[in-house]
C-alpha cells in the first residue's frame, strides 16, 4: 500500500437562502402534513433563489476554505469543479467560479469532473494522484449543486430528498513527519443501471434539433428509488470490504464514516449493510436533503467543525451515483 501523503488544508459551504422545512414541503406536493418527513427524514433544506448561481455559491465556499486553509487564490495550481449539475452545457462549471471569485484573469487552469453524487470523491482521488506526483501543489475542489430547478414535483418521493448548497475543499501536500494521507479509493461503474437515475435531455441525443427532440419532461430529473436501493444492497458490501482490505483497514478504524447522503434509507442500508456505528456516521441529511455531489464534502466539513474528525483521525468516504457507480476512499486527516 503506498499513501498519498497529501491533506485536507481547509473546507467551506454555503447554503443558499432560508430554510424550506419539510412542512414547506408537504404544502408544495399536496400532501398532508408530516408525510415529507416521515417519507424522506427531511426536516429543512435550502433552495437556491433568484439571485443564486452554482458559480456564486461555490464561490462562496471557495472563499471560506482558502481562509480556512489560510492561503490565497494566487497560491492555488488548480480549481476543479466536481458537481452533478452544471451551470450551462459549456464552458465548464469551474470557469465561473473562477469568474465569480473575480479571477478571471488569473490564468489558473480550470476543469470540472463528473461522476454525479461521487464527483468530489472523484475529484479528490484524482487531484491527490497529481499533487503526490508534483504535478500540482494546491487545488481547489469546489462542488455546488442547484437541484431544485430539475425536480419533477410529480415524483413526490423524490422531490422531498433534495437540497441545494455547495462545499470546497483545498488540497495540498502533507509535510513530512504529519498524520495525513490517502491510504486508497477505488471506484467501481455498473452500466446496467444507467437508466436508473437520469437526465435524459441536455445533451446530444435529446436535443432541439436533433433527431430526437427533447420534451419538457426529458430535462427533469428522474429516479427508480427502489432499484438502486436492490443494486446497491447487492454491491456494496463486497466493494467496500475489498476497500478496506487494500488499505489494511477495518471498519472500526474509522472514527468517521462520511456517506453520500442520497436518501434516509441508503444511509440506514449502509449501516445495516456494513456495520457502521452510528457514533462513525455523519449524518446531516436531516437538515441539508440531498445535496448531489456537495453532500459528501459537506459532510466533511461538518465532521471537522464538530470534532468528530480531527488530524490523524481516518475517515471512509463512500456512496454510490449514477451509472450506477460505487465510490469509496480511506483517508487520514
Amino acid at each position: 500500500m503506498t499513501i498519498r501523503k497529501v491533506k485536507i488544508m481547509g473546507t467551506g459551504t454555503y447554503l443558499p437562502g432560508a430554510p424550506v422545512t419539510d412542512l414547506d414541503m408537504d404544502a408544495r406536493l399536496g400532501t398532508a402534513p408530516g408525510w415529507t418527513r416521515r417519507m424522506t427524514d427531511v426536516a429543512a433544506r435550502h433552495f437556491a433563489g433568484p439571485g443564486d448561481t452554482a458559480s456564486s455559491m461555490g464561490a462562496k465556499a471557495a472563499w471560506q476554505a482558502l481562509e480556512a486553509a489560510n492561503l490565497t487564490f494566487a497560491d492555488l495550481d488548480c480549481l476543479v469543479g466536481a458537481s452533478g449539475t452544471k451551470e450551462q452545457a459549456l464552458p465548464c462549471t469551474a470557469v465561473f467560479i473562477q469568474r465569480e471569485m473575480g479571477m478571471e484573469q488569473s490564468g489558473v487552469p480550470c476543469f470540472d469532473i463528473d461522476s454525479t453524487c461521487l464527483s468530489f470523491l472523484a475529484a479528490l482521488d484524482a487531484v491527490s494522484c497529481m499533487i503526490a506526483a508534483g504535478r500540482y501543489r494546491y487545488a481547489l475542489i469546489v462542488s455546488s449543486e442547484i437541484a431544485s430547478v430539475g425536480l419533477d414535483w410529480t415524483h413526490k418521493e423524490s422531490a422531498g430528498l433534495f437540497g441545494d448548497g455547495a462545499a470546497a475543499v483545498v488540497v495540498g501536500p502533507a509535510e513530512d513527519g504529519e498524520p495525513s494521507g490517502i491510504l486508497g479509493a477505488s471506484m467501481r461503474t455498473y452500466g446496467a443501471g444507467a437508466l436508473y437515475s437520469e437526465i435524459r435531455a441536455g445533451g446530444t441525443k435529446r436535443h432541439p434539433r436533433g433527431p430526437l427532440p427533447a420534451g419538457p419532461e426529458d430535462y427533469l430529473f428522474r429516479m427508480d428509488g427502489p432499484a438502486i436501493f436492490r443494486m446497491a444492497s447487492r454491491l456494496l458490501p463486497a466493494f467496500t470490504q475489498e476497500l478496506l482490505e487494500s488499505t489494511g483497514s477495518a471498519m472500526g478504524d474509522f472514527q468517521a464514516v462520511i456517506p453520500h447522503q442520497g436518501s434516509a434509507m441508503a444511509v440506514r442500508l449502509m449501516r445495516k449493510k456494513l456495520g457502521i456505528s452510528e457514533s462513525q456516521m455523519v449524518y446531516i441529511t436531516p437538515d441539508h436533503g440531498n445535496t448531489i455531489a456537495a453532500s459528501i464534502p459537506m459532510g466533511l466539513h461538518e465532521a471537522i467543525r464538530t470534532g468528530k474528525l480531527r488530524r490523524g483521525d481516518r475517515a471512509l468516504l463512500i456512496g454510490t451515483a449514477a451509472g450506477l457507480t460505487l465510490g469509496g476512499l480511506v483517508l487520514d486527516y
